[in-house]
């Protein structure tokens, strides 16, 4: 799957598996824990904790999205996760977006999440939710200029880098599913 506007740029949109990305993705993710509040991990994860991570997208049917450039480098990814493990919520996912600190700036968050907002129709699913670190200014103009609506904060609901963390909440409805059901 290539999206026209990212073939111009010599980027592609490809399903991300275990054996050809898992490593560029742990790199990435452990960049933003050591060096920012987009997650809220303290230490870095280690190369076997993306056995599990790719097992629980696998057996969830849950997409794992790449943006990779000519040479297939990883440059960013996004999925989406559980938000809630109550039946209720199953309408309702909680995704996250992470872009190469080298590649940020390049429209390559919005492309991604675009995908992801595509592929969540097709689901059927009826809201994303994204967590943001309230001092997260890109990650909040990026999802409030997809639609997305704030929806709450959670003062002081993270500590790190010796201070606290405010956790805002936003969240973007979609038309389907078509017919949801209970059960």
């Amino acid at each position: 799957m290539t999206s026209p506007a990212a073939a111009q740029d010599g980027v592609s949109l490809v399903d991300c598996d275990e054996a050809r990305h898992a490593s560029a993705i742990l790199a990435i993710l452990n960049e933003a824990i050591v060096n920012s509040t987009a997650l809220y991990d303290y230490a870095p994860r280690p190369p076997q904790a993306m056995a599990g991570w790719f097992a629980a997208k696998r057996a969830s049917g849950f997409p794992v999205v790449g943006a990779i450039d000519a040479a297939g480098d990883l440059l960013g990814f996004a999925s989406w996760g559980t938000f809630r493990a109550f039946p209720a919520y199953k309408y309702t996912v909680e995704h996250s977006v992470y872009v190469h600190p080298e590649q940020r700036g390049r429209g390559l968050g919005k492309l991604l999440m675009q995908e992801l907002i595509r592929r969540a129709g097709q689901a059927q699913l009826h809201v994303l939710v994204g967590c943001i670190d309230a001092t997260n200014t890109a990650s909040i103009r990026l999802h409030t200029g997809l639609g997305f609506k704030h929806a709450g904060t959670i003062a002081q609901a993270g500590f790190k880098f010796g201070r606290w963390l405010d956790a805002a909440f936003y969240q973007l409805n979609l038309q389907t599913p078509l017919q949801p059901q209970d059960g």
